[in-house]
């Protein structure tokens, strides 16, 4: 379920965010490095980026030609929320279906429990608990 997972990422700091003395270079990379972080929620591979544990390390800056902005690449870890078939998951049912629910668990918001999996209960229609044991 979460993973704790160490990854490549290129870092763009835009020219005006440059110092010469380093210490907001450092601060300009952690804070480009969250953004691009929380823009890019998931991959098949490792799932949800859920937060950002330590920054290993930062690459050699690189100029880009036309813009004026320096690429870092960089090396951090962090913990990713990545569900595996056949896992047990514990989540909270929001939407009630003919043929199953809809539950929530941690950053997934649509899980489908089908209601072939759920034996002994049968949907109920116009009740306030829809399934029944």
């Amino acid at each position: 379920m979460f993973l704790k997972v160490q990854l490549p990422w290129n870092v763009i700091i835009p020219a005006e965010n440059l110092d010469a003395k380093g210490l907001m270079l450092q601060r300009s990379i952690v804070v480009c490095l969250l953004d691009d972080f929380a823009k890019k929620r998931a991959t098949k591979d490792l799932g949800y980026y859920l937060a950002v544990s330590t920054l290993e390390s930062i690459g050699e800056g690189k100029v880009r030609q036309q813009t004026g902005d320096v690429l870092f690449p960089v090396v951090f870890s962090g913990i990713t929320f990545k569900i595996f078939r056949g896992e047990i998951l514990e989540g909270v049912v929001h939407k009630v279906l003919k043929h199953g629910v809809l539950l929530k668990c941690g950053p997934i918001e649509n899980i489908y429990l089908s209601s072939l999996k759920m034996p002994g209960y049968r949907y109920v229609p116009r009740r306030k608990s829809s399934f029944l044991e």
